[in-house]
């Protein structure tokens, strides 16, 4: 709210404002008191004078100075919100909700009036209701840090409400759609079970967020279906050959492994602080970029032979990058998404002892040895080693099946004549 006071009003002001946040409430008030006396459409004094009646519990002073307050700054939403507490205190549920409403047409994210908009709606006995509005509010309120202290606890209530809700509402949805589920037994369902935890709110969708290129009218599918990839079966078969020549690997090679997460100084980092350039997440690449290593190939000869025979990415200077992925006891890897929807990873578990998990989206699962399964790692996803041992997989990159050979063919092309564009330019 802004005064348009100068002078001795604005002077005046920035006393009480001093002693409001001295903790000086009674000080303040006098000071308020005298900015209203020389100027008496003063909106922030109105408003701070009514909140301190508010406070002594003078609800007929308190709702004449918000009401002026209100007139004198129409464009100010908590002035209906503390007006909503004067109606709360006397009684007038009608008259609070007009007033929470006044405040939510102002700023519809005005979040403390949201609140107490849910507050009343659940004091009411609507309390399903008021989970729909609690749910808001937890959208769109600050993280818990940043929230004042007297509404912290309101905002854990909301979180109470939401959860009992969403177990009472997943109750009755299954007692109805059981019957329906039965009928359709043979089918699978995995997508419609989704859709329902969307729905209550025990899951969110994620979206797809490529950072180098993003191909359109491609589905953000978190974990693919296996039967997609016919050669999958095979890979996997060849588990306790990869993994025999991994071990060599981890006793002779340690020199030639590296950390995965390689910022140059300088770049901005984010949530990759703690493992830029650390050995927690070290990688032995097979292929890198596109390009096949020969003396890394050399050193697992069998895996590399039956890589040959697997559909893997095929972008010049770009793909496949194939590698295997070396994440140290007690190490979590951050929410992160990478560079493009036009290729998927997939995954291949050597190493892979209990407490180390992945999650995709909304999707957490358990890495299981030689059980592989294919993503889109444009989708958020992070991971963590609970464990007391590595956890070592083999991570392959392949072509989104959804791609035709003439789109993979001009995606390669159009990255390589970007990458061109912009490196002929000394």
């Amino acid at each position: 709210m802004s005064d348009g006071q100068t002078g001795r009003g604005a002077s005046l002001a920035e006393a009480a404002q001093n002693a409001m946040r001295g903790g000086r409430l009674d000080e303040a008030a006098r000071l308020w008191g005298e900015v209203l006396v020389a100027a008496p459409g003063h909106p922030q004094a109105l408003f701070h004078l009514g909140q301190h009646a508010l406070m002594r519990k003078d609800m007929a002073r308190a709702r004449e100075l918000l009401e002026r307050a209100g007139r004198a700054a129409p464009r100010e939403p908590a002035i209906p919100l503390n007006l909503s507490f004067v109606f709360r205190s006397t009684g007038d549920a009608a008259a609070e909700m007009s007033a929470l409403t006044a405040s939510l047409v102002i700023d519809p994210y005005f979040y403390p009036a949201l609140l107490a908009k849910g507050l009343l709606l659940e004091r009411n006995g609507r309390t399903r209701q008021a989970a729909r509005i609690y749910k808001d509010v937890l959208t769109i309120a600050p993280p818990v840090e940043q929230v004042p202290a007297e509404l912290r606890e309101k905002l854990a209530r909301a979180r109470a409400v939401v959860q009992d809700n969403a177990t009472a509402l997943e109750a009755e949805l299954n007692s109805r759609l059981d019957p329906v589920r039965r009928r359709h037994g043979g089918e699978s369902l995995e997508r419609f079970e989704e859709c329902q935890a969307v729905q209550i709110g025990r899951k969110k969708i994620y979206t797809q967020q490529p950072s180098m290129l993003h191909f359109p009218h491609l589905p953000a599918i978190q974990f693919y279906d296996r039967r997609e990839f016919s050669w999958l079966a095979r890979l996997e078969a060849a588990t306790d050959t990869i993994c025999d020549e991994l071990g060599v690997v981890l006793r002779e090679d340690t020199g030639e492994m590296r950390p995965y997460v390689s910022h140059p100084d300088g770049a901005p980092i984010q949530q990759w602080a703690e493992l830029n350039h650390s050995p927690r997440w070290s990688a032995f690449f097979l292929w890198e970029d596109g390009r096949r290593i020969d003396a890394h190939c050399a050193r697992c000869p069998q895996t590399s032979a039956l890589l040959e025979t697997i559909p893997m990415l095929e972008m010049e200077g770009y793909g496949p990058t194939v590698l295997f992925s070396i994440l140290s006891p007690h190490t979590h890897i951050p929410p992160h998404s990478s560079v493009t929807n036009a290729r998927l990873v997939v995954h291949l578990p050597l190493i892979a002892p209990p407490d180390c998990r992945f999650r995709v989206g909304n999707d957490i699962r358990e890495w299981k040895y030689g059980e592989a399964w294919v993503f889109d790692d444009t989708i958020e996803h992070e991971a963590w080693n609970d464990s007391d041992s590595l956890r070592v997989i083999m991570m392959i990159d392949v072509w989104n099946p959804h791609l035709t050979p003439a789109e993979r063919e001009l995606v390669t092309a159009l990255l390589n004549t970007e990458r061109d564009w912009y490196g002929s330019e000394k």
